[in-house]
């Protein structure tokens, strides 16, 4: 039985469906922009990297590349488990179940943190935010990458699903706590209808979902996002 830590914040699509959500984290960005993104500002190239929600490890062998070692935390001790298990035989990455408020790490010792889609949404993030003050040492940097639900399709659909969601005091969040941020024209490719269906079904609400799906003629879907970022 999964175990999940305290003061986690639930995720509505990988917490319950892992296998639709490795299909989601295949078509996402097949241009690569987040990572070049990050990487023209910080680069993370020799050394540490910290992925904050990782999820089932998606992108910890593609960090482990290049860096002198990664770390993923995820809440969910299940989805920590596949994380594991996908990163066997990598010694250079670890993975621990623990929350973005209580990081497993020692201060100032990564280089590079980052949450990708991992519910960082602004208000109520602050332990995470003081977190990262601890754990990033100087030089390094945080990276947080959504949606962003003012722009596009995909942001109408998600702020219907989720209405209690305000882009404004978000944003007025991040401004707050002196974060950067730039616009980040991503792409959904899929391999089959099949696939970006299932997807989109996990992303939004039943009847959001379906419209969504009606909407999207082929295999691919704009999904406008924004990268946030500080420098320590």
């Amino acid at each position: 039985m999964a175990r999940i830590v305290e003061g986690a914040i639930p995720s509505p699509n990988i917490w319950n469906s892992p296998r639709t959500y490795e299909l989601e984290n295949r078509a996402v960005d097949p241009d690569g922009a987040v990572d070049a993104a990050i990487s023209a500002l910080r680069p993370w190239t020799g050394g540490v990297v910290l992925d904050i929600g990782c999820g089932t490890g998606y992108h910890l062998p593609g960090y482990a590349a290049t860096a002198s070692k990664v770390v993923g935390v995820e809440p969910h001790s299940s989805l920590a488990a596949l994380a594991a298990e996908r990163c066997r035989g990598l010694d250079r990455v670890s993975v621990r179940t623990a929350t973005a408020q209580a990081l497993p790490v020692p201060d100032a010792c990564v280089d590079v943190a980052v949450a990708r889609w991992a519910y960082f949404f602004g208000p109520g993030c602050e332990p995470g935010l003081r977190e990262l003050s601890r754990v990033v040492r100087r030089g390094g940097a945080a990276f947080v990458v959504d949606l962003d639900a003012t722009r596009g399709a995909f942001g109408d659909w998600f702020s219907r699903t989720v209405p209690s969601y305000s882009a404004q005091d978000v944003e007025a969040f991040w401004s707050r706590q002196g974060w950067l941020r730039r616009e980040l024209d991503l792409r959904m490719v899929f391999t089959s209808r099949a696939d970006l269906e299932a997807v989109l079904r996990i992303e939004f609400a039943p009847a959001v979902a379906e419209e969504a799906i009606a909407r999207t003629p082929g295999l691919e879907l704009d999904y406008p996002n924004v990268l946030r970022w500080r420098l320590y």
